[in-house]
Order: C-alpha cells, then sequence, then structure tokens
C-alpha cells in the first residue's frame, strides 16, 4: 500500500494542526457558525441529528492492520465503541465529542490517514475494487492509478470550492465492483485499437433525487494523459456547473442540460488546450507508484477445495463468503458486517481489533473495505480457510450471505442522519427477521438489496436490485419499493412498482415480489433478468393485490 513521504506527513500534521486552531476558536466564539462550517467539512466533521459525526477516508479501500487498530481505538477512546463503514469505502463515527475532533485527527495521521476532503464541495475519496491486484481478470492494477489521482486532486487548488461534491472510481476488471456507472466520474482501464493501455473516461453519474447513469465522454484515453482529461472535465464542471440551486449542482445535471455531445466537444476543446502543458502521467511516476502496490511473498500452495467432512455451516460460508484468487491456492474471504439483529456495516473496536490479528495472521497484514460495506481479507491460503473461518464466527462476522438477499446496502437512516426521512437501520432487522431461512435465501441467488432513508440515496437505493427508500407522509415513516436496478458495469435505475408501503408492510412486500419471481424465473435466472424480462407489472399486481386484500 502507498506510505507517506515526508512531504505527505508534514502535509497532513499541519493541516492537524490548523484544524485544531480552528476547532479552539469556534469554541471560544471567535468563528461564527458560517464560518467554521466550511473548515469543519474540508476535515470531514459534520452536525448529525444527534453529534457530530466524522468520515476518516480510506482511499480505495485500503487498510493496514496498524490502520485498523487505529480505527478501533478512536472508536473505543472518542466514540461508542463501534463505527460505520460506507460505500464510499470510508468509515464514519457517530458519536465524537467536538473538542475532541482534533486530537482524532492527530492519531489518524500517526497512521498516515485523515479525513481531508471526504466531505465538502471538492474532489472526495478516491475509490476502486476491492479485489483489485487479487482478481484473475483485470487489465491492470487500479491503485496506483488511484494513488496518482488521490495526490494529483488533494488540496487541489482549482477544484476547492466546485459547484458541487465530486467522486471518482476506478476500475480494471470487467465486473465494476466500484460502482462506477453512478460516479461524477468513472476511470476504466481498457485496451486501446493497437493493445495499449488507457482509460475509458465516463461522466455525468449519480443518484440522489435525480439518478443518471454515466455515459461514456471518450472511449479510449492513453495513459499519460489521465490527468489533463481529468482537467478538462473539473474546467468545464467549476465554469458551467449550477451554484444558485443546490439540488441542480451535480455534474449529472449539467452534462444532462448540455446533452453528451456538447459536453464532450467542450472537455475536448479543453483538453486539446492541455494535453501539451499540463501535468503528464510520465513512465517513471507509474512505476514508482507500482512498487507500492508489489504482490506480498506468496507461496507455493496447491488449488483445493473445502473437506467434505467439514461442518455444513463452513461449506456455505466458503462458497458464499470467499472469492477465487489470481494466484492458486489463495482464496479473498469477506467479512461479512451484516449480521442479522446488527446495522448493516457497523463493526465494534473489538471486531476491528479481531480482523486486524487475523489480517496479520493470515493476510499479509492488510484489510480491506468493499463497497458493500463489508471487510475483506484478500490473500489467505486455502487450507487455512478453516480455522479463519472459526476465528471469525466465534466474533459474529460469519455470516454466511455475501451477494445474498440479506447483504443490504443500508444508510444510517433517521437513527443518525439529520436529513432522513425515515429509518433505515430498523427496517433492515425487520427484514433479516423476515427472511431468516439460509436455505431459501440461497436458492433465491444473487440478490442486491439496498435501502436509503431519504433522496440523498446514500445507500444507493436507485441501483439496487430491490431497492428501498424512506420517505415522511405527515410524520409516519413509509417505504418506496423500486425493482430492476444494477450497480455494477450493466448499471440500470430500478422502477417504482407503485404507492409506498407502510414500515411494517416492507418485509411481507418484498416476500411478494420475490413469490413472483421464484414462480416465474427460468433456470439459472437471476432475479434482475426476471425482472428485466417481465417488466414490473406482475409484480406490481401481486404486491399491490396483497396489500388491498389485507
Amino acid at each position: 500500500m502507498y506510505r507517506y513521504d515526508l512531504t505527505d506527513k508534514t502535509l497532513v500534521k499541519e493541516r492537524v494542526a490548523q484544524f485544531r486552531d480552528q476547532t479552539r476558536r469556534y469554541l471560544d466564539g471567535s468563528l461564527s457558525e458560517d464560518e467554521f462550517r466550511g473548515l469543519r467539512l474540508r476535515n470531514g466533521l459534520y452536525i448529525q441529528r444527534h453529534a457530530p459525526m466524522l468520515r476518516v477516508a480510506i482511499p480505495y479501500g485500503l487498510l493496514s492492520s496498524i490502520q485498523l487498530r487505529t480505527l478501533a481505538k478512536i472508536a473505543r477512546r472518542y466514540d461508542r465503541g463501534y463505527g460505520h463503514f460506507t460505500t464510499r469505502q470510508n468509515i464514519q463515527y457517530n458519536w465524537p465529542k467536538l473538542n475532541e475532533v482534533p486530537d482524532i485527527l492527530a492519531e489518524l495521521a500517526e497512521v498516515e490517514m485523515h479525513a481531508i476532503q471526504t466531505s465538502g464541495n471538492c474532489i472526495r475519496n478516491i475509490t476502486s475494487d476491492h479485489l483489485a491486484g487479487v482478481t484473475a481478470n483485470e487489465l491492470e492494477d487500479p491503485r496506483p492509478w488511484c494513488e496518482i489521482i488521490r495526490q494529483w486532486s488533494t488540496f487541489h487548488p482549482e477544484f476547492t470550492y466546485l459547484p458541487r461534491k465530486f467522486k471518482i472510481a476506478v476500475t480494471g476488471a470487467p465486473q465494476d465492483r466500484a460502482a462506477s456507472l453512478v460516479h461524477d466520474v468513472g476511470v476504466h482501464i481498457v485496451r486501446g485499437p493497437t493493445g495499449d493501455i488507457g482509460f475509458e473516461i465516463l461522466a455525468g453519474g449519480g443518484l440522489g433525487r435525480t439518478p443518471i447513469i454515466g455515459q461514456v465522454v471518450r472511449a479510449f484515453l492513453p495513459r499519460e494523459h489521465l490527468l489533463t482529461y481529468l482537467t478538462a472535465i473539473l474546467r468545464i464542471y467549476n465554469l458551467e456547473g449550477r451554484r444558485d440551486n443546490l439540488t441542480k449542482a451535480r455534474i449529472k445535471i449539467l452534462v444532462r442540460s448540455m446533452g453528451i455531445e456538447e459536453f464532450t466537444r467542450r472537455v475536448e476543446a479543453e483538453w486539446e488546450l492541455l494535453r501539451g502543458a499540463g501535468p503528464r502521467v510520465e513512465d517513471t511516476e507509474v512505476a514508482r507508484m507500482r512498487g507500492f502496490f508489489t504482490p506480498p511473498a506468496y507461496l507455493a500452495r496447491p488449488d483445493t477445495q473445502p473437506d467434505a467432512h467439514r461442518e455444513t455451516a463452513f461449506r456455505a460460508w466458503y462458497r458464499y463468503n470467499t472469492a477465487p484468487h489470481k494466484v492458486p491456492g489463495y482464496r479473498a474471504v469477506y467479512v461479512s458486517l451484516k449480521k442479522p439483529g446488527s446495522p448493516p456495516g457497523d463493526a465494534t473496536d473489538a471486531q476491528m481489533d479481531l480482523v486486524a490479528d487475523l489480517a496479520d495472521r493470515y493476510s499479509f497484514g492488510e484489510a480491506r473495505v468493499t463497497h458493500t460495506q463489508n471487510l475483506l481479507l484478500a490473500d489467505v491460503e486455502q487450507h487455512k480457510t478453516y480455522e479463519l473461518w472459526q476465528a471469525l464466527q466465534a466474533a459474529d462476522l460469519a455470516t454466511p450471505n455475501i451477494g445474498t438477499l440479506t447483504d443490504m446496502i443500508c444508510c444510517p437512516g433517521l437513527d443518525f442522519c439529520s436529513l432522513a426521512n425515515a429509518g433505515s437501520i430498523d427496517v433492515a432487522k425487520l427484514i433479516n427477521e423476515r427472511f431468516d431461512d439460509y436455505d431459501y435465501i440461497y436458492d433465491l441467488g444473487e440478490i442486491d438489496v439496498k435501502m436509503s432513508g431519504c433522496m440523498n440515496a446514500c445507500g444507493h437505493h436507485h441501483v439496487g436490485n430491490i431497492g428501498i427508500l424512506g420517505v415522511d407522509k405527515g410524520g409516519e415513516e413509509w417505504y418506496q419499493i423500486t425493482i430492476g436496478g444494477a450497480a455494477g458495469a450493466d448499471a440500470s435505475l430500478g422502477s417504482v412498482i407503485g404507492p409506498s408501503v407502510a414500515k411494517m408492510q416492507v418485509p411481507e412486500t418484498i416476500a411478494r415480489i420475490l413469490d413472483v419471481y421464484v414462480q416465474r424465473r427460468r433456470p439459472e435466472e437471476r432475479f434482475l433478468d426476471t425482472v428485466r424480462r417481465l417488466g414490473v407489472k406482475p409484480f406490481k399486481e401481486r404486491v399491490y393485490a396483497a396489500l388491498l386484500a389485507a
């Protein structure tokens, strides 16, 4: 992983000192609320429903065991003993005291972490595929490119005050496990017409009140021009993006209003001015960055399958919670943060400490955060997966549900967020209680359920195979259901099935939707494929006939 040099360390520590002074001045009344707001947002600090919320950057989801132990210590010392991992591979603390936030940032700086640009109208944390470097079919490891973009974008003076927040995802494999098509910019590593490695660039994706799938701006960009092309996109957005209306300020609105052809023309014209004079990514810099992401010292191991005599629970866990590795004899192991009864994406301080210990023991001292709010040990020897499972099971971290109905993406909702209209965590609990038969869940196959407590769509409900959106109706919590969304390479927006339903009706509504799928699916057909083939109508008819009868 990338390690800070002297410049990095100095930069981050100076920022901590600046924010400590800014916080002191705010608390003694020298800075007004309006003056302090922009300063705290640039340091990842929000004011939520009950307390401040601090969002810490985990660049492209990569953590050393030392860093993960520090996150656990912060949860224990400054919060209420847990942290919440997000869809953008960050961690959030929901209960820090404002006067102690500079101390938290100082402890993060000691292990080469920070909260810089995790909020505010700037370029946010760069995200990527959690299987980067270990999946067999990627063209190239995207993490060095993520780091190049991160260093270029951090404190970039031209893009400090954009019309709105700006999110970039980079992928190197065809599966797109980073949901890049719903980012402001998606960067795909591809081969060009002559076989050279470069990038496909997409722009204008995003969710929220106006969900839009990103569109291709340039089909192939030579890799040395990555930063100049990103600069061109951001310049057009900075110049033309709306600043008079918060809900229309994202680049997706600009691309839609201009049209992709005109937006592309403007970007290409700007790039022509930059390509010969702007920052060029030289081969020496690419090689330097790759040096931080060299493969660990893998051992020669046979490729084996779990013994048939092992417990059924282990075999289910191995099937759902491990993934193929490009090196024979290894597996990537998911640590599920979706145990029924626990808020999706939450990990206690003890669990984080344990995963750090397991990372040292089984995965070369490294852990990763996934887009789906789980953790990952990327480099586990196959013959050690059983003893790893035993350790995870003892800590309630071995729920065998990755990629299934109960592996829900879920925002904090009304429990914490001041923007939320409805709860999310309690609805996830109701769904888990309704669907507690793992044989049935496994029979359903791959299903993505995503839930948001408001239209800001932090839970990515628009691109859930089943999406759940909390809405307020006269002070009561109701839920709009969508089906047919997807966040991968075949990204699509879900369709609303009909009027919203009451909180207690959400699980049964999902059950009725699944009844149609089970009855009408074709052999080996995923839920998403069945919805796309049948359309919304049969699902809507089943749901609302049942609700009217009730």
